[in-house]
């Protein structure tokens, strides 16, 4: 993975968990890699992934399961928001930079129409 510079490492491995769980490459329930195989994958420190595995635990992504390891929520609803606040951030931002180089809201709207038209 490439990092960005300008966001903390942690923060860009949370947002890779939860991307590859709203796309389903981890399960809901899926026992996923423990912190040390975790900063392997990604070529960071461990405390780097702990960090990371804190927060999404904090937020109930994640639970820890003393002496079995560290596993997906069960919780489908908890996957739908997820998935939802990933997209909110996503038109957020699409749309601050459509608006960043002229476009209207209006505008904007016609873009995507005629862009999903094409597919």
């Amino acid at each position: 993975m490439n990092f960005n510079d300008n966001i903390p490492i942690y923060i860009q491995i949370i947002n890779s968990i939860k991307k590859d769980i709203v796309s389903s490459k981890l399960q809901i329930g899926q026992k996923i890699l423990s912190v040390r195989e975790m900063a392997e994958y990604y070529n960071v420190n461990p405390s780097t992934v702990q960090r990371a595995y804190q927060e999404l635990e904090k937020s109930k992504v994640i639970n820890v399961q003393r002496g079995l390891g560290t596993f997906i929520t069960d919780k489908s609803e908890m996957i739908e928001e997820i998935k939802v606040d990933m997209a909110d951030n996503l038109t957020s931002h699409f749309i601050e930079e459509m608006m960043g180089i002229g476009f209207t809201y209006n505008q904007i709207v016609e873009n995507i129409s005629r862009y999903a038209r094409r597919e």
